[in-house]
């Protein structure tokens, strides 16, 4: 999985079925104080999230058993909404 920000929206009016009610979301990579880093991509949401919303995005085959859908042309999928994060820096155990 990978740290992303939710950049904008995607409409489709055709789309291959299985997308079919299914909302499409622009996001890019970002670090998790929300700096955005590399391309934009298009990912499925399957949780509802928003524009601005920092998020986990899963890939290639996660990304398609997300929707519960294996045959699905689905290679990138919003699975989750970045609350909190918490990152011990430095050395020692």
């Amino acid at each position: 999985m990978i740290i992303a920000k939710v950049v904008g929206n995607l409409w489709a009016t055709r789309k291959e079925e299985s997308l079919v009610g299914r909302k499409l979301m622009m996001v890019q990579p970002a670090s998790l104080e929300g700096d955005v880093q590399g391309e934009c991509f298009v990912a499925v949401d399957t949780i509802d999230a928003g524009v601005g919303e920092m998020v986990l995005v899963a890939q290639g085959s996660s990304a398609r058993k997300s929707l519960g859908q294996t045959d699905s042309p689905v290679d990138a999928a919003i699975v989750a909404i970045i609350d909190i994060h918490e990152v011990k820096r430095g050395g020692g155990a």
